[in-house]
């Protein structure tokens, strides 16, 4: 019992840790340097780097861009 235990939490903290790269592969920060960090923290310390990079990362992201084309065929 104790090894499935041991074995369940591995597997839930190697896909916290994969997680956490793909959204950092896929963020756009404020700074681009940012990205570098995140990633050397979570290497340095990949449960609780992953675990910080999940509460303080989306406050250091950059606002969506957002597409409002204008489609007016206005002839005056």
């Amino acid at each position: 019992m104790y090894e499935i235990l041991m074995f369940s939490l591995l597997i839930l903290t190697v896909i916290l840790w994969v997680w956490a790269f793909v959204d950092i592969s896929r963020s756009r920060f404020q700074n681009n340097s940012l990205t570098f960090i995140w990633i050397a923290i979570i290497l340095l310390f990949p449960v609780l780097g992953s675990i910080i990079y999940f509460q303080l990362g989306p406050k250091l992201k950059k606002e969506p861009r957002t597409f409002q084309p204008e489609f007016s065929n206005r002839t005056t």
